[in-house]
């Protein structure tokens, strides 16, 4: 009986760059999924944050990270820091930028300012499917 098996290693080109290149594709397809899933949003919502805290002005009302709420009445920005007012005993207290959560004070934006919402691929969205035609009776 022979023995087939060494043939067939032998028949097998030495270098293997179609798996190598297969391989190395792959991986940047991976990394390419992770940072526009994970890393990109990531960035954008701090960046979000960090311009919230950084417009908030005297006269704002702000919740915290711990869930206090009140009104801003002075902002010390060598400390980084804030100074809130709480309940209707007037509570003062001192609180570091980012330990803020939200800012529920209603600020108006100008009309050319406002974002419009756009879909997925970057088409806006409007509130109808189909434009509306005008017909005269």
């Amino acid at each position: 009986m022979t023995n087939i098996l060494p043939n067939f290693a032998e028949a097998q080109p030495a270098n293997n760059t179609n798996g190598l290149i297969l391989m190395i594709v792959i991986y940047a397809a991976i990394f390419a999924a992770l940072y526009f899933f994970l890393i990109r949003p990531n960035s954008k919502r701090k960046k979000e944050e960090a311009m919230m805290r950084n417009s908030i002005e005297i006269g704002d009302e702000i919740t915290t990270i711990g869930g206090i709420m009140g009104r801003v009445v002075a902002i010390k920005d060598d400390e980084d820091a804030i100074i809130v007012e709480t309940g209707s005993d007037r509570v003062k207290m001192k609180f570091k930028k980012w330990c803020i959560s939200t800012v529920d004070t209603v600020k108006e934006q100008p009309e050319n300012a406002k974002a419009e919402k756009k879909s997925f691929f970057g088409k806006k969205k409007s509130d109808d499917a189909e434009p509306k035609t005008e017909t005269k009776e």
